[in-house]
């Protein structure tokens, strides 16, 4: 896959908002992709336009018979996007409050006895919703140790540990601290091949901006997102059931719909924004593939965003330039190491002898915006083991450039 150009990097860069600066602060290196994507300007313009519609879903006009349209060709598009022929898709709060509602609704509706399995590589979101549910389901909770040195955990560690009374188990897609990808598709073989009935519920968010979903293949049961991480706005998330899943008793109103997840009027915006991130996938994708087929568009758009992530985050571990990377600059701990196949667009360290909230301050007052990670109840089951009380997190997506990383690394070095 070439280089992006630097008028195609110009032209992404150009449709989203605030690339270069802070609307508060100024000029800023935005690094902190993890925290929360950059928003599109197709998306500010789309949630300005549908937050002034008076109408609701299911009213006798036509205002409300587009609102109904718009929210139909959305979940078509995040099917399209997703790459689920079947099952559905819902919008709630958030993400993690997803998470826990498919998790809740495993737990309780999965056969009774057996057990839950998952990570001490996953956000406290999963982990959260499996060890509450799972005990007031009555079913063990089984934590996977992930690897220290790789930031993964891999299908053979399931294997390990799955049984045939497995009744729930969840996956991460990536990790937001360690910024390693697992392969939810051999995980997920590995849990079918000793409990084909369990419930596999998947937390994709970190790795919907990097592209490259495709449930079809999985074999799972639940998938979750959250949009603002993926170009869009705050405010909801999105989640796809299979079929199986999405037919547990749930949540919802008595005498209706039983096939209804979804509590009280849906806020079309948050539908119609969704749209607009999937025609981004398919434009950027349309630069790199002569087809017009939207899911191969959005298959392009994946690779693109990979190869164009792998040198960014390349530059940063080997050097650009004349400038070093971390992987030559004394005192810095690279977590999951230099060289990780799975890395996506994310690397995290930790500077010997210096505090990292310190550190993340130093590299804002140089216009470089970072995060710090603490060993807490988010981070702390991956942060301790290594014997970290914190790390820095330095998150990239394809529209940053090799020049803000070199300024990222000429500022860091001005301090180590």
């Amino acid at each position: 896959m070439p280089a992006f150009s630097p008028a195609l990097l110009s032209e992404i860069r150009n449709r989203f908002a605030h690339t270069d600066a802070c609307p508060i602060t100024g000029p800023r290196v935005f690094f902190e992709n993890a925290g929360g994507a950059l928003t599109l300007n197709s998306v500010v313009a789309c949630s300005a336009k549908m937050a002034a519609i008076p109408d609701n879903q299911g009213r006798d006009n036509p205002a409300s018979q587009e609102l109904i349209r718009i929210i139909a060709q959305a979940k078509d598009d995040t099917r399209l996007f997703f790459n689920a022929t079947a099952g559905q898709v819902i919008v709630g709060e958030s993400g993690t409050e997803l998470i826990f509602r498919l998790i809740t609704a495993a737990c309780l509706g999965a056969p009774k006895g057996g057990n839950v399995i998952g990570s001490t590589i996953e956000h406290p979101a999963t982990r959260s919703a499996c060890i509450r549910w799972a005990g007031v389901a009555g079913k063990p909770y089984i934590s996977i140790a992930h690897n220290n040195e790789t930031g993964t955990v891999t299908a053979a560690d399931y294997a390990a540990h799955v049984t045939p009374d497995t009744r729930v188990a969840s996956i991460l897609h990536t990790s937001p601290v360690t910024g390693m990808s697992m392969d939810v598709a051999a995980i997920a073989a590995e849990i079918r091949a000793v409990s084909p009935q369990c419930f596999i519920i998947v937390d994709g968010i970190q790795h919907a901006a990097h592209g490259g979903l495709d449930i079809d293949s999985y074999d799972i049961d639940g998938y979750v997102i959250s949009p603002y991480k993926v170009f869009s706005r705050h405010g909801y998330g999105l989640a796809w059931l299979s079929d199986r899943l999405a037919a547990l008793p749930h949540d919802g109103l008595i005498d209706g719909p039983s096939e209804n997840w979804e509590l009280g009027t849906r806020d079309t915006g948050a539908y119609a924004t969704f749209s607009e991130v999937v025609r981004y996938f398919e434009w950027l994708g349309a630069q790199f593939t002569d087809s017009s087929d939207r899911r191969k568009q959005i298959e392009a758009a994946r690779i693109a965003i990979h190869a164009q992530e792998k040198r960014l985050t390349q530059a940063m571990l080997l050097g650009i330039g004349n400038l070093k990377g971390l992987a030559e600059m004394e005192g810095i701990e690279v977590l999951g190491g230099i060289n990780n196949p799975n890395r996506e667009g994310l690397v995290s360290i930790a500077v010997k002898g210096q505090d990292s909230a310190q550190v993340v301050t130093s590299l804002r007052e140089q216009g470089i915006r970072v995060h710090v990670r603490k060993a807490d109840h988010y981070s702390g089951t991956i942060l301790r083991p290594l014997g970290l009380d914190s790390c820095i997190r330095v998150s990239m997506c394809h529209y940053n450039s090799e020049q803000e990383v070199a300024q990222f690394l000429a500022a860091l070095q001005s301090r180590v």
